[in-house]
C-alpha cells in the first residue's frame, strides 16, 4: 500500500511484521511502544483497525539509532 506524502513522492506502508523484521524489534515490543508513546516509539498511523508505519517514519528512527565501534560503546548510548 502506497501512500501521497506532501512532496508527492509515494510513501509505502508497512505492518507491524515489517518493522519488526527491518528493525530487529519484536511485535510485542512494537505493540508496547505504541502504548507506551513517547520519544523511543516509532510514528504509526491507524486505518481503522488496521496499524501502519510509514517506511520514512522507520528509516529515520534507525537512522537515528547510534552508531557503534565495539560492544563496549552501547553503554553510551
Amino acid at each position: 500500500m502506497q501512500v501521497e506524502t506532501k512532496h508527492s513522492l509515494p510513501d509505502v506502508l508497512l505492518t507491524d511484521s515489517d518493522v519488526a523484521r527491518l528493525t530487529g524489534r519484536a511485535r510485542k515490543t512494537l505493540q508496547k511502544d505504541r502504548l507506551r508513546g513517547g520519544d523511543g516509539c516509532i510514528p504509526f498511523i491507524r486505518l481503522g483497525r488496521l496499524v501502519r508505519y510509514r517506511q520514512s517514519d522507520v528509516a529515520e528512527f534507525i537512522a537515528r539509532r547510534p552508531t557503534l565501534r565495539s560492544t563496549s560503546d552501547a553503554g553510551a548510548a
